[in-house]
């Protein structure tokens, strides 16, 4: 299940609270409830990002947020701002 859009607090309130009642994080924002299903929380500013015309600035992003488990939305605009 993926939930879009997600604005940065309640992004981290749902998180926390999955973990919180025995879940885990996984790769790439993925995170596994207690009873074995998957979310993945996407905060809003992922999307934009991931949606810019410039395809080398939105690869850079993919490609940071491959290395995360938790989605750290400043390295995140840092990949996306490199020259």
């Amino acid at each position: 299940m993926n939930l879009h859009g997600v604005r940065r607090r309640k992004w981290a309130t749902c998180g926390r609270s999955c973990l919180s009642a025995g879940g885990a994080e996984v790769q790439c924002g993925w995170l596994k409830d207690k009873y074995g299903l998957s979310w993945q929380i996407v905060p809003s500013v992922l999307i934009d990002l991931l949606r810019d015309p410039d395809s080398v600035k939105s690869q850079r992003v993919m490609q940071a947020m491959f290395k995360m488990k938790r989605i750290d939305i400043a390295a995140l605009k840092k990949a996306y701002e490199q020259e």
